[in-house]
């Protein structure tokens, strides 16, 4: 199978047992050896498993790929009903609240995968060993992978530095501002990027030029112009990492860990999983819920049909473009031409998420097939990252002719020739910079924070309230167990 850095759920965050008895001579007894959060980090080999569960929260990350499309303009909640996954829908239609199961979900796999690396780092100096600088970047830049997406979604949060929470933080520790957030993630980022090895070890394991990559883009999430520009300008001129030439190729089995990957969630299928535990699954949980509603014909397999594209966004894509057939998959023309048949699910508009459909596999397969998908999330592409650097040459009025270079090399691979190069400057240029990330990055689930943090998601996203929806609320349950400490979002 193709899973290379293997990653399974570690029960490492353990408490010693406690145990009371009226007799002296258990009092006087020696405690039998025991592992707990306290006597832990003795050798490298605990390090490497206490890494591996700071990587494992980032299979749960799926809910924020897909509900970064839902948010956005490109896909509608979809399912079998209005009523299905109660949370996507509202999020759509944009009247969710602080009672959000999805959003909870979200809030406490992504501060799980905070303190996991937050362990690694509260016992950093226990023990040395050759190679620990490695270790120490690797939690730092999944660290600040985690910050970034909770304060993308959630704007300022609680923050301990390089400690665990514990029972009673939450009451006394005030949550951070978004601009000290960024602040350390930018010095995490800066210190993995130092650290890293350029070329991993092991596929799937964070290097140098994913932590440019995540730096350049927090830089560029705060109009950080010309730091954005440098640093992302670091990844290209690296020469690690190239365009492939099949668009397609990028998102089957065997594109995954290509030339263009810049950084990838890894998953698998060789184990199960169920609704009891979704951020359990080693598998893409997400691939499952985009598919295709009792489907049966080639290539794919049937799914929950959630997650569904919207016919503006299938006609967003120029004459030409050969990824919108990758990107949408038009499902009436498909099982006109290969004769498979479908249902129709809620909202259903006749498109779905192809990138992330799901595919037919081994019978090695285990468990649910719909939770259990090997699907890598693509994080980071080499074509996110020029047009995030054309972006900042551009907006920042640092060099057009740049920024159109790195867009056009972007082009050139969706028409397959150079004939559809842009010439424009300044404002213009933008604009086609803008709608050039939402095509070529379509599905992702990166189209609602592009479309926040340049100021244009009032008027795009369908009932979105400027001053309020750039961020999602807390989820109750926060504000209650904070007492007060923690203050919920504006409008919320």
């Amino acid at each position: 199978m193709k899973k290379y850095f293997y990653i399974s759920i570690v029960a490492l965050l353990v408490t010693s047992l406690a145990v009371s008895s009226c007799t002296d001579d258990f009092v006087d007894r020696q405690p039998e050896y025991s592992i707990d959060s306290e006597n832990y980090f003795n050798s490298k080999a605990e390090y490497d498993k206490a890494l591996i569960a700071a990587y494992d929260l980032l299979q749960s990350s799926y809910v924020n790929v897909i509900l970064g499309e839902i948010a956005s303009d490109n896909t509608l909640a979809g399912g079998e009903s209005p009523n299905d996954v109660i949370g996507f829908q509202q999020i759509d239609d944009m009247i969710h609240t602080p009672v959000n199961t999805n959003l909870r979900d979200l809030w406490n796999w992504m501060f799980a995968g905070v303190q996991r690396a937050n362990y690694i780092l509260e016992f950093k100096d226990k023990t040395n060993f050759v190679g620990k600088e490695q270790i120490i970047a690797e939690a730092r830049f999944l660290r600040a992978y985690y910050h970034f997406e909770l304060v993308k979604w959630f704007g300022g949060i609680p923050m301990k530095g390089e400690a665990r929470f514990q029972i009673g933080d939450e009451k006394t520790i005030k949550r951070a501002s978004k601009e000290e957030v960024y602040a350390a993630i930018e010095s995490d980022l800066i210190y993995a990027s130092q650290n890293l090895a350029a070329v991993p070890s092991q596929k799937g394991r964070a290097t140098k030029g994913a932590a440019l990559a995540l730096l350049g883009k927090a830089y560029l999430f705060q109009n950080k112009y010309a730091q954005a520009a440098s640093t992302l300008d670091a990844v290209v001129t690296s020469g690690a990492y190239s365009l492939v030439a099949d668009y397609n190729s990028i998102f089957e089995m065997a594109g995954e860990n290509n030339k263009e990957s810049v950084f990838e969630v890894q998953y698998t299928d060789i184990e199960g999983a169920g609704f009891g535990c979704l951020q359990c699954s080693e598998g893409n949980v997400a691939v499952g819920f985009n598919g295709i509603r009792n489907y049966s014909g080639d290539l794919f397999t049937s799914g929950f049909s959630f997650n569904v594209p919207t016919k503006e966004a299938f006609n967003a894509y120029e004459a030409g473009d050969g990824r919108r057939g990758v990107a949408i998959l038009d499902i009436e023309a498909w099982a006109a031409s290969t004769g498979a048949t479908f249902g129709k699910g809620n909202e259903h508009t006749g498109y779905f998420n192809r990138k992330y459909l799901p595919r037919k596999r081994s019978s090695n397969a285990a468990g649910d097939l719909n939770l259990t998908n090997p699907n890598n999330y693509r994080a980071i592409r080499y074509a996110d990252v020029l047009l995030m650097a054309a972006e900042a040459y551009n907006r920042g009025g640092l060099d057009d002719a740049k920024a159109r270079g790195y867009l056009n090399q972007v082009r050139d691979r969706a028409f397959g020739d150079t004939n559809h190069r842009i010439t424009a400057s300044g404002a213009a240029l933008t604009d086609f910079i803008f709608k050039e990330r939402r095509l070529e990055l379509l599905g992702e689930g990166h189209r609602f924070f592009d479309l926040v943090r340049t100021e244009k998601a009032a008027g795009t996203i369908p009932n979105f309230k400027a001053g309020k929806n750039e961020i999602f609320p807390l989820p109750i349950e926060e504000i209650q167990f904070s007492g007060g400490n923690w203050e919920q979002n504006p409008g919320y």
